[in-house]
């Protein structure tokens, strides 16, 4: 089991490197060469909503020296506005803009093409179900650790 566990620790760490990489190859394509892979993450995982940037970092998705620079660049670029909070200046709510909704509708496109590709593999809607329970169990277990300890 020690060993099974292992490689799937392994396996999620390239899985996660290669969907950077499977975006940064779609930016490309699209002509898109002045954001990387992590940074249209970043912008599909906004997507729609205007969001607090304390809340992209307390749903786990970025470390928060990461997301801080990630953040001053795409707005550099134009990918994303900010604003301000007149209640509490510390809080700044992040929307995208045109020019990154259209990447982030270039890049669910994406998906949803290597959905199709990879349903025509085998991966039935069933199996993906049953992959997403074990990393929620996994998740849950890892989270369990940081915050009680060791059973």
């Amino acid at each position: 089991m020690n060993r099974k566990y292992l490689e799937l620790t392994r396996l999620i760490e390239r899985l996660h490197r290669r969907f950077i990489d499977v975006l940064k190859t779609e930016l490309n394509r699209i002509g898109v060469k002045n954001i990387n892979g992590v940074q249209a993450l970043l912008l599909i995982n906004i997507g729609d909503e205007e969001i607090v940037i304390r809340d992209l970092v307390e749903r786990g998705y970025y470390l928060g020296s990461n997301v801080s620079y990630n953040i001053k660049k795409l707005t550099d670029l134009g990918y994303l506005d900010q604003e301000r909070s007149a209640h509490d200046r510390r809080s700044v709510t992040l929307r995208l803009t045109e020019k990154a909704l259209e990447v982030v509708r270039r890049m669910r496109e994406l998906q949803s093409n290597n959905a199709e590709a990879f349903s025509k593999r085998g991966a039935g809607p069933e199996a993906i179900e049953e992959v997403c329970e074990t990393l929620r169990i996994l998740e849950r277990t890892w989270a369990d650790y940081i915050n009680y300890g060791p059973d």
